[in-house]
């Protein structure tokens, strides 16, 4: 090899090395600019609640103090929960079809907006159809029987 072709080639190496310098400089002194963080709120996992573990002590055991046992047959008296008064609900009675040789009527009963064809006997909504004629039905609801007259 040549001395010039030496020269030459050992110029294009510092060069590159040069570059590779100032390309670092550069890219330190202006860096480039990062998408803003965003942090994900945090999701509630719901946890698996497990029932607490109970239990009862019976001390059916002589009094060591007074020397006498305790009364194990006590009667408890139990709370009767009252009953509730729950939502009336608006029945009407619209009419009733049935055909001439059968003895079969269809009573027409609006039940808060909705109207509803009943037999005798089923139920609908939770309002049982227990009879009826021309001009008036029973129903029962929520443990209660009501009469119910033919509305105009």
């Amino acid at each position: 090899m040549s001395k010039q072709t030496k020269t030459y080639l050992l110029l294009g190496v510092v060069l590159v090395i040069w570059g590779v310098i100032g390309f670092k400089v550069v890219n330190t002194l202006s860096p480039k600019e990062e998408p803003p963080i965003v942090q994900k709120q945090a999701v509630d996992i719901p946890r698996a609640t497990t029932k607490k573990d109970t239990f009862t002590l019976y001390a059916n055991y002589r009094d060591p103090f007074l020397g006498t046992l305790q009364n194990p047959n006590k009667k408890v008296k139990k709370k009767v929960p009252k009953k509730t008064d729950l939502p009336k609900k608006n029945i009407t009675y619209d009419g009733l079809v049935s055909q001439a040789g059968s003895g079969k009527s269809m009573f027409f009963v609006t039940i808060d907006g909705q109207q509803h064809m009943m037999f005798p006997n089923q139920e609908v909504d939770g309002v049982r159809l227990l009879s009826g004629n021309v001009s008036k039905i029973r129903v029962r609801y929520n443990g209660q029987h009501e009469t119910i007259t033919l509305s105009e």
